[in-house]
């Protein structure tokens, strides 16, 4: 099981840090990621990390907004969001790889999270 927490409304230009924790026939050996879905359309890839946190992968939208991270002792992923703006307001879900690394794909994941919801604010 995925449960990700965290989401809320922000102003532009603020920050979020998201956490998706991790139970269950998920562990610490699965490549993770976030994906998101706005009003109308499809779900996109946000950000993902391997196993071990020694590889991300980031949507071109995001990137240098944006931040991975894993703890594995807590079993828990992270995404740290910075300057935000109002085209990143959509249901975050994180989801577990089906294999150590991970994919840009909704398809290369087996278990996902019941989503949070980031506004932000113009």
């Amino acid at each position: 099981q995925l449960q990700a927490s965290g989401g809320g409304l922000v102003q532009a230009g603020g920050s979020l840090k998201l956490s998706c924790a991790a139970s269950g026939r998920t562990s610490s050996n699965n490549g993770m990621g976030w994906f998101r879905q706005a009003p109308g359309k499809e779900r996109d890839f946000v950000a993902a990390v391997s196993w071990n946190g020694g590889s991300t992968g980031y949507a071109d939208s995001v990137k240098g907004r944006f931040t991975i991270s894993r703890d594995n002792a807590k079993n828990t992923v992270y995404l740290q969001m910075t300057s935000l703006n109002p085209e990143d307001t959509a249901v975050y879900y994180c989801a577990a790889a089906l294999g150590s690394y991970y994919s840009t794909r909704s398809s290369g994941y087996r278990y996902w999270g019941q989503g949070t919801l980031v506004t932000v604010s113009s």
